[in-house]
């Protein structure tokens, strides 16, 4: 589980998310790079153990703990983050066999095969989940070696790049390197990949009324994670350096010249004044510029092996998504089919009618959406990793939740200042547009306030909980379903009285919270 969860830290956007990294601050966002990882160990961790204690995945827990408008709300904003990481998934592979195919195979063709090759994966998970986690890690192989191949012949100054690494500043840094800094967060940590994780630990056998084996589980899953992302931290890092070696302080004009000397033919994409643009196919073409065209060629066969791999666990979050929060039971190759066809739409319209930089230009957009769509799977996994009666003595400790309120915190105020930044420098300014935008981010804000007052109602903040304004919310009802057999629910059962079990049940309506009664939450007892 943890080599397939770690493939949504190498998808197509990660590596335009790198490759912009070094070229706009070289080796300076380093240390950004790493802290991202970091932190996504610690939301991946959350989301193993949710998954190892309850025998329940995070879509699951929000189907039987959240009401009816917000699951579904809930639901919406994450399949939005799932077809958005379709969609880079099939830019990076369209782009892959155009510089495969040296142009032979246009843009719009490559989208069109991606229909076809997520089929041939549904084909592969007929032999069940540990051949494919196999075949993924030959995948993950494969980008190991193409990127590290191009960072062992560009020969980066490696003083410098530890120095970026370890020692967080960013000296000579405006607006252009913190708006880079800002895109890391929302490329590294994906919504949806808390929600897949959660889910894939489910594969493997453990018997949950032993602690002692859940706790091993947990210990090994943790392990398993941090070796997964370290790989995939390593991966990253060879992307950035290779592009700030190469395109650090450069004109479009200098990466043009060397071009030309070596008569690749896509030289004329640098043929530009001012600063030099990159991008995944811009990329490539400097890479067969620079060091001969089979670099071209292994850098196209990295991002193809980017894009696949992305393209799998893709479709089993959204399964698991949409099985989750809707109890609707789809086919794989169903769900397949849906998602693809969204994010197909558009990208093949600015495939066939605009251009290769449009179609790379979309990433960046795409990497803003992730980060606007990560609250929605932080706060959850804090309510129910911090709820007593859904983790017993799993239950997160204080530094577990200091750290993950201090994430979300901080999402939160990078998703602000996109906003800001965005509004600003919109190309078409209209009173009708800006109306648009500030409902949208009203509507946006009062349900993260919404998630966020149930938060803290879980966290101790019993004050809240009173409040007569907001139906009974918040639904944090105090035991699972009677057919979450895999939750122990006995040791809670046998610390609360007769009087407020009854209560509680009482609250239960066909499984979801009707009116909690907060004066008898067992939380009150146990869960300081």
């Amino acid at each position: 589980p943890g080599f397939l969860m770690s493939i949504a830290y190498l998808d197509p956007g990660n590596i335009e998310s790198d490759l912009q990294s070094g070229a706009k601050a070289k080796f300076k966002l380093l240390w950004i790079l790493l802290a991202a990882h970091i932190l996504g160990l610690l939301m991946q961790r959350l989301a193993a153990r949710l998954g190892v204690v309850t025998g329940l995945h995070l879509a699951e827990v929000c189907n039987r703990r959240y009401p009816k408008i917000p699951r579904i709300l809930l639901w919406l904003m994450v399949e939005i983050a799932i077809i958005g990481s379709d969609m880079q998934e099939v830019i990076g592979t369209a782009i892959a066999f155009y510089l495969l195919s040296n142009g032979t195979i246009p843009l719009y063709g490559g989208v069109l095969i991606t229909i076809a090759d997520t089929f041939t994966f549904l084909l592969l998970d007929k032999y069940g989940l540990r051949k494919l986690e196999a075949f993924f890690g030959v995948l993950i192989s494969i980008m190991a070696i193409t990127f590290g191949y191009q960072y062992g012949v560009s020969a980066p100054n490696q003083g410098e790049l530890l120095k970026g690494m370890f020692f967080p500043y960013c000296e000579g840094c405006g607006s252009k390197e913190l708006l880079q800094a800002v895109g890391i967060i929302g490329a590294v940590i994906m919504p949806h990949n808390i929600y897949l994780h959660s889910a894939l630990v489910k594969s493997r056998d453990i018997n949950r009324n032993n602690k002692g084996e859940v706790r091993e589980a947990n210990k090994y899953y943790f392990i398993e994670a941090t070796i997964a992302l370290f790989v995939s931290f390593l991966i990253n890092l060879f992307v950035v350096a290779v592009f700030a070696e190469g395109f650090y302080g450069k004109s479009s004009q200098d990466i043009f010249q060397g071009c030309l000397k070596h008569n690749n033919p896509h030289a004329q994409v640098f043929n530009q004044t001012g600063e030099v643009e990159v991008d995944l196919f811009r990329g490539g073409v400097f890479l067969g510029c620079y060091f001969g065209p089979a670099s071209m060629y292994i850098w196209a066969i990295g991002i193809l092996a980017a894009g696949q791999s992305s393209t799998m666990t893709g479709t089993y979050a959204g399964q698991f998504v949409m099985e989750g929060f809707l109890d609707l039971k789809w086919k794989r190759w169903q769900r397949v089919l849906l998602t693809r066809s969204i994010a197909i739409l558009p990208t093949i319209f600015i495939a066939a009618y605009k251009g290769v930089s449009d179609l790379t230009g979309m990433n960046d957009l795409l990497n803003v959406l992730m980060s606007l769509q990560l609250p929605f799977a932080l706060i959850p996994i804090l309510t129910f990793t911090s709820h007593f009666s859904v983790m017993k003595e799993f239950k997160n400790n204080w530094p577990s939740k200091i750290v993950t309120i201090l994430l979300t915190i901080a999402v939160l105020a990078i998703n602000m200042y996109f906003a800001a930044v965005y509004i600003r420098d919109m190309p078409v300014k209209h009173w009708a547009l800006y109306l648009f935008i500030a409902i949208a981010l009203l509507l946006y804000l009062l349900f993260i306030g919404y998630l966020t007052w149930v938060c803290l109602v879980t966290l101790g903040a019993r004050k809240l909980a009173v409040s007569t304004c907001c139906p009974a919310a918040l639904a944090i009802n105090y035991e699972l379903q009677s057919d979450s057999n895999d939750i122990d629910t006995h040791q809670l059962t046998e610390q609360t009285s007769p009087e407020n079990s009854s209560a509680e049940t009482s609250s239960i309506d066909n499984g979801h919270i009707a009116t909690p009664d907060f004066k008898n939450d067992p939380l009150e007892k146990y869960g300081k």
